[in-house]
C-alpha cells in the first residue's frame, strides 16, 4: 500500500534489518525495546480500563485514492494520502480537565533537538494553553531510557529562544531542571497522571 504526504511525497517506512527483528524477539517485558508511543498507548489503556482517565492517540486523517477488491468480502487499500499535518499526539479528559500532549524521543544524550517539533504543533499548543487546557510534552532519551514530563509553556519559551536566534535544542540540564522525571514502571508503564496530580493539585 502506498501512502503520500500532503505535498505528494511518498511515505516510506524505515526498514528493519533481520538482525534487529531477531533481537526484538529476545526482549523481556522490562527490556523489550518498546517505543515511546507503545509505552504510552499501554499506559493509556491501563488508565481507561481502571477508570482513571480517557486519553487516546489521535488518528491521522487519511484520504484513500485507490482500493482493490481481490475478494468480495475484503477490500485492500493500495494508495492513500495523509490529508493534513497532525497537531499533537494525544488528547482526552482527566477529572474534568482537558488533556493534550505530544510525545517525542531522541537518541541524543545531552540535549533534545527542537527540530523534532513542528511549527503547527507549537501553534496548537499555544491555542490549548489559551483555553486553559493541561498541555505538556513527554520526552524520552532512548539511549538511557529516561522519560521526562515537560510543561508546554517551557517548550514555548525554548521554541521562542530558537526563533530569536538561540540554540536549536533544549539541554538535558534544562529538562532536568524544569521537567519532571517519570520512572518506568510495570502497570502503568509511564505514569504521567501522577505528575498532573502534583502540578495541578488534582489529588
Amino acid at each position: 500500500m502506498n501512502f503520500h504526504y500532503p505535498n505528494g511525497r511518498r511515505y516510506v517506512p524505515a526498514a528493519k534489518s533481520t538482525k534487529t527483528i531477531k533481537a526484538e524477539k529476545k526482549w523481556s517485558y522490562s527490556n523489550r525495546g518498546m517505543t515511546l508511543e507503545e509505552d504510552i498507548n499501554e499506559t493509556n489503556e491501563f488508565y481507561l480500563e481502571h477508570g482513571i482517565a480517557s486519553i487516546h492517540k489521535k488518528p491521522t486523517p487519511v484520504q484513500i485514492v485507490q482500493v482493490d477488491y481481490p475478494k468480495r468480502s475484503a477490500a485492500v487499500i493500495k494508495e492513500a494520502y495523509f490529508k493534513q499535518a497532525s497537531t499533537t499526539d494525544y488528547n482526552g479528559v482527566y477529572k474534568g480537565k482537558y488533556i493534550d500532549f505530544e510525545a517525542k524521543e531522541t537518541q541524543n544524550t545531552t540535549s533534545f533537538p527542537l527540530k523534532n517539533f513542528h511549527e503547527h504543533q507549537v501553534k496548537h499548543v499555544e491555542k490549548v494553553l489559551a483555553q486553559k487546557g493541561i498541555c505538556f510534552v513527554i520526552l524520552r532519551f532512548s539511549a538511557t531510557e529516561e522519560v521526562y514530563f515537560l510543561e508546554a509553556h517551557y517548550l514555548l519559551s525554548y521554541w521562542k529562544r530558537m526563533k530569536d536566534g538561540g540554540r536549536k535544542s533544549i539541554t538535558k540540564a534544562e529538562i532536568e531542571s524544569h521537567g519532571h522525571h517519570i520512572p518506568l514502571g510495570f502497570q502503568p508503564r509511564i505514569d504521567y497522571i501522577k505528575i498532573i496530580d502534583y502540578l495541578y493539585n488534582l489529588n
